[in-house]
């Protein structure tokens, strides 16, 4: 495991994982699984495709975790608008 990777669901991250979070998380891991820490240019949109795509994957994940004792972000949310 890329040890630069860090658990993103509450309540090990005190708050909500930010996009941030989340694009830097994936990158970590594609640069592990490639070898490469930056692609050359002839690798540059699989690599970012990659990115993206593991982002994307581990937005999903986040959203669909029920984690007992916390309430998503998006129902306090959606709970605090008239």
């Amino acid at each position: 495991m890329c040890r630069s990777i860090k658990t993103l669901r509450p309540p090990v991250l005190p708050t909500e994982a930010t996009q941030e979070d989340i694009h830097a998380a994936a990158l970590q891991y594609v640069r592990k699984v490639s070898g490469f820490r930056a692609p050359a240019a002839h690798n540059r949109e699989v690599f970012d495709a990659a990115v993206a795509a593991v982002a994307r994957a581990t937005a999903e994940l986040l959203d669909g975790l029920e984690v007992r004792g916390h309430v998503p972000r998006a129902v306090t949310e959606a709970e605090e608008r008239p």
